[in-house]
């Protein structure tokens, strides 16, 4: 059995990882989502069990997808979990060089683990995490970012209570 690990702090979840877990999950016999419980990022917006909760509902529909948490280096976790590779997104040239040194670091500390990494869709290339924060505190329209679910948790976390939908757009089609 093929086993991917996909890591990150997903803080929240956005449209631009659910591209590239839906991609991901074709690749690998099971793929895991694993959300990393990071502390060297300034304090998170959403609890890791709140991220993996949301990440369970919006992930549900795929047989082959489990959601995980875990503390460490990643290395660590994936060959405790028997995988084969870490799936990583690249957006930008900017994002190369970090992702670069980590996958250099990652095959000194665990030589038969390979990184894979894929391309965002150009679409998705100016979605980040602290983007999409940025645009739901000051009840920005996130159609085009995330999940309804997720724009609802966002609305919710920063007070905007009476939130009733009206997020167009949501998740991409082939994710619906």
């Amino acid at each position: 059995m093929r086993i991917g690990i996909y890591p990150g702090s997903f803080d929240p979840i956005t449209n631009g990882h659910l591209d590239l877990i839906e991609r991901a999950a074709v690749l690998f016999d099971k793929l895991i989502v694993a959300v990393a419980r990071n502390s060297t990022k300034i304090k998170p917006l959403f609890t890791v069990d709140e991220r993996v909760e949301i990440l369970e509902q919006v992930l549900a529909k795929y047989p082959n997808i489990i959601v995980d948490s875990f503390d460490g280096l990643t290395v660590n976790y994936a060959l405790k979990q028997g995988a084969h590779a870490i799936v990583r997104g690249l957006r930008a040239i900017t994002d190369f060089e970090s992702e670069f040194v980590f996958a250099l670091t990652n095959k000194k500390l665990a030589p038969q683990l390979e990184t894979v990494y894929l391309m965002t869709r150009a679409e998705y290339s100016f979605i980040s995490s602290t983007t999409v924060k940025e645009v739901a505190s000051y009840d920005g329209c996130l159609s085009a970012m995330v999940p309804e679910l997720v724009a609802k948790r966002l609305k919710q976390k920063y007070g905007y209570e009476k939130y009733q939908g009206g997020i167009q757009g949501g998740a991409p089609e082939y994710l619906e």
